[in-house]
């Protein structure tokens, strides 16, 4: 790989899914992770995260999170249990963030431990966590917060800087300066059009640039996110029928009440009581207000979005609305329906075909809303198989993930790095991006393997 001063690049997740973002940066010694998630969906993905972290946790100097989101910070209780001892960078949101999401995973866990144990439907006979809500309080102590443009000092040579990338509350690119060489990571691109948060800053160039690919095959309908809204809850609201809409805590469901919010207002839907089951989203609302400036809604407007929904916050009074009728519409967490309150409301909603599940953002292949998408309805919940005769709707309007014509745009006017490595999709969507990169903009482009290491001096 070169002189021990070269700068080297590998990849320790999001390589063939869209999961489990890792990308390890060494230089002279020293050792710089960015982003630290767990991977999701399918199951051999899920159980790499049970595997040893791929290099010891204690030899690493540093991390950097582009966002929250557990696909890119959910895996720092673990490593930090196991022997990471340096600090984890990251803007002063995401930080905020990161205080309700980390403790959340690490309940949620253990709390699926003890269901499974109590109802005896894991293969295993002590069912464990992967971690606990203490490591993740353990981790958070480790966390330092630095704000967007400001410039970081790693040593040796080794600094780091956060770019605005939209998508969700704090998320960030972030351009590492290696030496003599620099190296751009995405993150997770927002829209250019996002109703709440601001666009992403243009890619400006970099020798290597490492680009998120979600959506890399796909293009977001020109469809009014409103309106397609609107449709769905004046359909099932005429029949009497639930709306179960499984939302992320954190960016989707404000997105998601923000819509309901402007609709209400405008009497584009009648009044339907709106329910939000989700103590970690209720929170996340609280910080999206505290931090007004970073996103485009006005304070008239974040009111109405707080304001709309009841708050479910007790597990009495999550029991007590499945015992509910229609019209009404729930907002619960997870988004792609792999654990948490939300479950429930499918198992109890879900057989009814008055009734309707509101996929509303993108599903990672291997989950239950990735299965709905593709038109299976028999979900494996809580240990049993469960039938869904309710209507099923993917808003694919309101996606906070740059599409393929977005991520292009966005890499378009800046000079061609020396390669670019295609990451965090899916592999048709990764390799569907990586086609247009090279015969588009004429760029060099692949996607990387598993575990791959690069050298940063000579990329190929």
């Amino acid at each position: 790989m070169g002189s021990s001063n070269d700068a080297t690049l590998q990849f320790l997740g999001a390589t063939g899914t869209v999961t489990g973002s890792r990308y390890l940066v060494e230089k002279g010694g020293r050792r710089i992770l960015v982003d630290c998630g767990l991977f999701q969906g399918y199951k051999q993905l899920r159980l790499r995260n049970w595997n040893p972290f791929p290099i010891p946790p204690q030899s690493i100097d540093a991390v950097l999170l582009t966002h929250a989101h557990l696909d890119h910070s959910g895996y720092l209780p673990a490593l930090v249990r196991d022997g990471f001892r340096g600090r984890i960078h990251c803007t002063p949101a995401t930080a905020e963030l990161c205080g309700l999401l980390l403790p959340d995973s690490g309940h949620l866990q253990e709390e699926e431990a003890r269901y499974a144990r109590r109802k005896s439907y894991s293969k295993h006979k002590t069912p464990l966590p992967l971690y606990t809500q203490d490591d993740a309080n353990r981790a958070l102590e480790q966390i330092d917060a630095v704000d967007f443009g400001n410039e970081l000092e790693l040593g040796d040579e080794l600094e780091a800087r956060f770019i605005r990338a939209g998508h969700l509350l704090g998320a960030a690119q972030i351009r590492l300066q290696a030496g003599s060489r620099s190296i751009h990571f995405s993150g997770d691109l927002g829209r250019q059009t996002d109703p709440m948060m601001r666009e992403p800053k243009a890619f400006e160039g970099a020798d290597i640039l490492v680009s998120e690919s979600t959506y890399g095959n796909r293009k977001h309908p020109h469809v009014d996110a409103a309106q397609e809204l609107a449709d769905v809850i004046n359909r099932v609201s005429k029949r009497g029928g639930v709306i179960v809409i499984p939302a992320f805590a954190v960016g989707r469901i404000q997105g998601v009440m923000l819509q309901i919010a402007r609709l209400r207002n405008s009497g584009a839907i009648p009044y339907v009581p709106v329910y939000l089951n989700s103590p970690m989203g209720i929170s996340a609302t609280e910080i999206y207000h505290r931090f007004h400036d970073e996103h485009r809604v006005s304070w008239e407007d974040c009111k109405a979005m707080n304001d709309v929904a009841e708050r479910v916050r007790t597990v009495e009074e999550s029991k007590e609305l499945n015992r509910r009728s229609g019209p009404l519409i729930v907002v619960s967490a997870s988004g792609m329906l792999t654990g948490g309150r939300v479950l429930h409301h499918v198992a109890s909603f879900g057989p009814d075909p008055r009734n309707a599940i509101v996929l509303s953002g993108f599903q990672a292949g291997g989950t239950r809303g990735a299965a709905l998408v593709r038109g299976e309805r028999t979900l494996r919940i809580f240990g049993r198989e469960l039938e869904i005769e309710a209507e099923v709707v993917e808003l694919g309007s309101l996606s906070g993930h740059a599409d393929a014509d977005e991520l292009i745009g966005w890499m378009r006017k800046a000079p061609p790095p020396k390669m670019t490595y295609v990451t965090h999709g899916e592999p048709e969507s990764a390799d569907a991006l990586r086609f247009r990169i090279e015969h588009e903009l004429g760029w060099r482009a692949r996607v990387p393997e598993h575990l791959e290491q690069v050298s940063m001096q000579s990329p190929a």
